[in-house]
């Protein structure tokens, strides 16, 4: 991912959660709030509802590869936070690729 750093700090996430925009699909849920920074920075969150380690790294692999497959197309200077939900691990990529790049749509943040 060029254009993209992850988030890692907790009161990252916390800011996001209450002060950024949010869209919710079936397959997750992405809170997005405008950064000062000329790159993207990115946070996957996976609870442990959602089954076990096997489970959530899936989870999280399928989520981390859809925005990397959308990174070109997208402004840059934003913090988004992708939340899976507990469809997202049994569905194959192209559905959550699809799901990503509509939600992007609607948030204005793909060219």
């Amino acid at each position: 991912m060029n254009f993209t750093v992850p988030i890692r700090e907790n009161y990252n996430f916390k800011r996001l959660y209450t002060k950024g925009q949010s869209l919710a699909t079936p397959l997750f849920v992405v809170y997005l709030r405008r950064n000062r920074l000329d790159v993207n920075r990115l946070g996957i969150t996976v609870s442990t509802k959602i089954g076990k380690a096997v489970v959530r790294n899936r989870a999280r692999r399928l989520l981390k590869e859809a925005y990397r497959l959308l990174e070109p197309r997208m402004i840059k200077g934003y913090d988004i936070v992708l939340v899976a939900r507990g469809k997202t691990p049994y569905v194959k990529c192209q559905p959550v690729m699809q799901n990503l790049e509509s939600a992007f749509a609607k948030l204005k943040l793909i060219v």
